[in-house]
């Protein structure tokens, strides 16, 4: 396994307050950093379930984790319920989301990071589910590409971005890491491109988030997390682009209403008890040292509530 350095891990600690003998729910493990620390302050007595599409961090944390009180299980975090059902668990004391990408999949050659230019177009991170990003890339029509930007990746170039993918996979199909970038960076006006970020970068956020279905998964997660937690427990979100931060502000905000009803029903049906306490009025960010130390950390947000009634049914 590379050195994965875990984010913003204090400040999860702080929300999410693990305790002896608490089960809490890593729905993303990932390289396990915030698992470790999780570990640390649930024993004695207590379990991690540990949550990951990735065959590659399950393998890799069963065999790093041994002898752990810890289960873990290959699979979406938006089967959350599925498999705490399947382990024979009801409820839990906390969940904990880390949506960014672990230092091994950066380095595993699926088309997640810039600095392998030659990996293959695949962002997949269950690699048995679904189609390799290179085939939304090249079978997507020009309109679908540009929706697609606008929509998973907030990109203000996205007409310009589409049109220069369809004119370039005319000549030969886009099949790595590379020939994407290319592409998308030479549709940017030149003036427009920061250097502080790789221009293509909320493209391939696009593309990622559309391959793995990212923001339904997420919703489900969430909502799989807000009724499978206890009264009183804790729910933790590290978000990393502005996609998953509004979703899991939307989401926060609108379980904690005292009326969570549609608007087309004439009274209120849920008796206009909240689910959630929102903890963090404002989306907690990395300190400038840690930002300093763990690049990775910087577009981190991280977001937390706290579970204030016993419904059976969140969603």
């Amino acid at each position: 396994m590379a050195l994965h350095v875990p984010v913003m891990t204090a400040e999860v600690v702080e929300f999410l307050v693990p305790r002896p003998g608490q089960t809490i729910v890593d729905a993303t493990f990932g390289g396990g950093g915030h698992a470790r620390e999780i570990l640390r302050r649930i024993k004695p007595g207590g379990r991690l379930v540990g949550i990951d599409a990735d065959g590659d961090a399950v393998e890799a944390g069963r065999e790093a984790f041994r002898g752990e009180p810890m289960t873990l299980v290959q699979a979406n975090f938006a089967s959350l319920e599925t498999v705490l059902e399947d382990l024979g668990m009801d409820r839990v004391d906390g969940v904990l989301w880390d949506l960014g990408l672990s230092s091994d999949q950066l380095v595993a050659r699926r088309g997640f990071s810039f600095q392998e230019a030659d990996a293959p177009l695949d962002m997949r991170y269950d690699r048995t589910q679904g189609r390799p990003a290179a085939d939304l890339i090249n079978g997507m029509s020009e309109s679908e590409l540009r929706r697609l930007f606008q929509d998973h990746g907030e990109e203000r170039w996205a007409e310009q971005i589409a049109r220069a993918i369809t004119r370039s996979r005319q000549r030969a199909p886009i099949i790595t890491v590379a020939q994407f970038a290319a592409t998308v960076t030479a549709a940017i006006p030149a003036r427009r491109r920061t250097t502080r970020v790789h221009p293509a970068t909320k493209a391939f956020l696009a593309v990622r988030a559309a391959t793995n279905g990212e923001s339904e998964a997420l919703r489900q997660g969430l909502y799989a997390g807000v009724t499978r937690t206890r009264p009183h427990g804790r729910l933790v979100v590290l978000s990393y682009q502005s996609l998953e931060h509004g979703i899991v502000r939307q989401t926060f905000r609108a379980l904690s209403r005292t009326c969570r009803c549609p608007s087309f029903l004439p009274t209120c049906q849920c008796e206009g008890q909240p689910l959630l306490r929102v903890l963090t009025r404002r989306a907690v960010l990395p300190s400038q040292r840690e930002v300093a130390n763990n690049p990775r950390a910087r577009s981190a947000q991280l977001r937390a509530a706290e579970k204030v009634t016993q419904e059976q049914d969140a969603g």
